[in-house]
């Protein structure tokens, strides 16, 4: 029996270092998609995450269908208010401002796609994160040391979030990217005549970390 292996539809680094914990082999192919946002209200910001996710996993399947495939999105969210990327330092601030002294919810939606077996599974998990009150210099000292235009809602909980974030309840990896827990779960629940094999192309196929190497 082949043991399981995917591909990861996405250029974050984060989701990477995050799916090395699993015992998984996989490599990257990034889904160079349009994404759902704020811009669409009648969409509530579990199914946008839903819809961003399944429409990565599912451009990536279209090169590999013979592949399983893994998809993710995940939004910052206050209400039915979604935070992306900020556009510039301006609007980071500005976001900051908006999350400060307030508890707001991470969502993650991973789908899992194999194609040629005609398989496909989605799921959510929300973390709620509450920030300190937070004043203009802290929030312009923290945009100084972080980078936050790569970042949904402007920060990141593994660069410098004590600054910021008085505390957390939930799957703290869900934060960063990826919920490791549930997703682990999910894929001991793929079916197991699904055990395809990457293609061998270009890109790298990424070992899971077996932890330190002399």
């Amino acid at each position: 029996m082949k043991t399981l292996s995917l591909i990861l539809a996405s250029a974050s680094p984060r989701r990477r270092e995050l799916l090395r914990q699993l015992d998984v082999p996989f490599q990257v192919d990034v889904a160079d998609v349009p994404e759902y946002s704020s811009n669409h209200p009648h969409l509530a910001p579990r199914e946008i995450c839903l819809a961003n996710a399944a429409a990565k996993a599912q451009a990536v399947a279209l090169r590999f269908p013979n592949a399983l495939i893994l998809g993710a999105d995940t939004e910052v969210t206050l209400g039915i208010r979604v935070f992306g990327k900020p556009r510039s330092r301006r609007e980071a601030t500005a976001f900051l401002s908006s999350l400060s002294g307030k508890t707001h919810q991470v969502i993650t939606a991973v789908c899992l796609v194999a194609a040629a077996h005609g398989w496909r599974r989605s799921f959510t998990e929300t973390t709620h994160v509450t920030f300190h009150t937070l004043s203009s210099r802290q929030i312009a000292l923290y945009l100084e040391a972080v980078n936050p235009l790569d970042k949904a809602g402007a920060y990141a909980v593994q660069q410098h979030g004590e600054w910021i974030i008085e505390r957390i309840e939930g799957s703290l990896s869900n934060v960063v990217g990826l919920p490791i827990a549930a997703l682990r779960t999910a894929l001991a629940e793929v079916p197991k005549n699904i055990r395809p094999t990457p293609p061998r192309d270009d890109s790298v196929m990424l070992q899971p970390d077996k932890g330190p190497r002399p």
